[in-house]
């Protein structure tokens, strides 16, 4: 891969885990950590969970940092035992993260899907994935320390793959820690979630997900509001939303809508065709997502009776208010937003001309728009 492609275990747009020092909103997490640490239950086997991008892998690579930079508690010296660490925080001019931010650090392995023989990510971990471990294993751990391996994302692992981890768990070699991170942990094995110890990691808040942002580099829109209410406390959605687009593609969406029963057929077309353009995939996957999130959102405020807070285009509520009115037109466009849903995801599929599928998702808004009048 080029040095401009992002790695499987890196949101595109966004730095490396490994480059992230700092991470926001998530100290339940890192103290669960500690406390573990400093009673002397260090599990060998932790899985890290919750929603994309609010932070799991960055967790991951800062357990690992601490854990490779900071003395067992049994490695006291002259001066008896350091008192237990509070914080995760490593210097960053120690030479563990030096040796981390240049992939040359000897106690850390990093799984994650490897490339095919076209040079291209796989679409899973496999067994020759997990099984390099073996080497790394085999090797004396650096300065008579720790090793830890990272698995991002565990989901992505195959049978076999799983199976090959799963040996690991159960017969851990010495001062070995596996992070294991999971967007959908029911996915994994239920021998491999029960012998791991779970953090789980929740979305973030409006100020620490400005923190966040900033420390990726990204741009703040004017209207964080509406940022935060697309990427549901997820940084790593976020920083799509940015890069691609994702705020204006949304408004013009709501705007549409705000044209119902009788659509906007020019609009449409409009975001039709920036859809289909060359170079547009991410852009089109994109879009299909921001259709499901506009539907569910409809759905949401005939269901509760107000549309939801905070808005995530100028005028949605409104919008949303007149479209979707009672429990009954709820229901409707719950049923659409599930027949959308599937039509789009098979249309990408097969490969269906993305003008023509977008084209054909609004006007079947349109139909659901008139028979809930």
């Amino acid at each position: 891969m080029s040095d401009d492609t992002p790695t499987p275990d890196q949101a595109p747009g966004a730095p490396h885990p490994r480059e992230t020092l700092r991470i926001f909103g998530q100290d339940a997490a890192e103290q669960a950590f500690l406390a573990a640490y400093n009673s002397d239950r260090l599990h060998h086997g932790w899985l890290l969970t919750g929603p994309r991008g609010v932070g799991k892998a960055t967790l991951a690579w800062r357990i690992a940092r601490f854990l490779l930079a900071t003395a067992p508690a049994d490695d006291g010296g002259l001066f008896g035992a350091p008192p237990p660490p509070e914080t995760l925080d490593i210097d960053p001019d120690h030479p563990v993260c030096h040796r981390m931010l240049a992939g040359a650090e000897p106690g850390l392995a990093a799984i994650t899907r490897s490339l095919n023989d076209q040079g291209r990510p796989r679409d899973e971990i496999v067994v020759d994935d997990v099984r390099k471990l073996g080497r790394f294993f085999g090797l004396s751990s650096a300065d008579g320390g720790r090793r830890v391996v990272i698995v991002d994302a565990a989901d992505e692992m195959n049978v076999s793959a799983a199976n090959a981890l799963l040996k690991m768990l159960e017969e851990p070699p010495a001062r070995t820690t596996l992070l294991l991170v999971s967007h959908q942990p029911s996915r994994l094995l239920p021998t491999i979630r029960s012998r791991c110890r779970t953090l789980r990691l929740s979305p973030l808040g409006p100020e620490d997900m400005q923190a966040a942002l900033a420390q990726t580099g990204a741009d703040v829109p004017a209207q964080p509001d509406h940022l935060a209410a697309l990427a549901a406390g997820s940084v790593g959605d976020a920083v799509r939303l940015i890069n691609l687009g994702g705020l204006e593609t949304y408004a013009e969406l709501i705007a549409i809508l705000g044209t119902l029963p009788r659509i906007d057929r020019q609009r449409a077309l409009a975001l039709a065709t920036a859809a289909a353009q060359r170079g547009a995939a991410e852009r089109f996957e994109l879009l299909l997502t921001l259709i499901d999130v506009a539907l569910a959102r409809l759905a949401l405020t005939g269901a509760t009776g107000a549309a939801p807070s905070p808005e995530a285009a100028p005028n949605e509520a409104e919008i949303l208010t007149r479209l979707s009115a009672s429990p009954h037109q709820a229901r409707r466009w719950a049923e659409v937003a599930a027949v959308v849903t599937a039509r789009g995801r098979h249309g990408q599929a097969v490969n269906l001309d993305p003008a023509a599928l977008v084209l054909d998702t609004v006007f079947k808004i349109q139909e659901a728009a008139g028979q809930n009048r």
